[in-house]
């Protein structure tokens, strides 16, 4: 039976995670952001900037690495894993490493670094923590009568054992 690498140290993975980054912009496909994941101590995943590649807005690094992680180890959650970013997750690759179920996330680089080189989402930071922003995106509650429909149905599939919670 093969053994496997040895494990990486911290230092190493974020340098991993840096250089990942510096690949997506060496290749043109997004920002300057990139992102490893382990299980282990072991590399499963890494993944960078590819909004411009794939003109998708949700293509950031912590995306694309739970994406590839998630797929090659056939299940969603990720509750054994560790996740390096080169920079401070921004609050969608937070909510994505919270949903994954990842524990812990270490990142180099600050939010307030990123807004030096443009990318400033540090309103998204405010707007989650109640403080008055300037609206760049309307969020608009539309009451509708079956609003709860996909709800209840989907408690019914946990009744029944169709589905499972997350």
């Amino acid at each position: 039976m093969g053994s496997l690498p040895p494990a990486h140290s911290d230092d190493d993975l974020m340098k991993m995670a840096i250089d990942e980054g510096c690949r997506g912009v060496h290749l043109g496909e997004g920002g300057p952001f990139g992102a490893v994941i382990t299980q282990h101590g072991q590399v499963i995943a890494r993944g960078h900037n590819r909004v411009l590649q794939t003109n998708d807005p949700t293509a950031h690094a912590e995306v694309v690495a739970i994406r590839d992680a998630c797929a090659k180890l056939g299940r969603f959650s990720l509750h054994d894993c560790v996740l390096y970013s080169s920079c401070e997750p921004c609050p969608m690759c937070f909510s994505a490493i919270h949903w994954a179920k990842i524990p812990t996330c270490f990142y180099s680089a600050t939010a307030d670094d990123a807004a030096k080189v443009g990318f400033d989402d540090r309103f998204l930071y405010d707007a989650i923590r109640g403080k008055p922003v300037e609206e760049k995106c309307r969020v608009l509650l539309l009451d509708h009568p079956h609003t709860h429909l996909p709800f209840q149905q989907y408690k019914r599939a946990l009744e029944q054992n169709k589905s499972s919670l997350y």
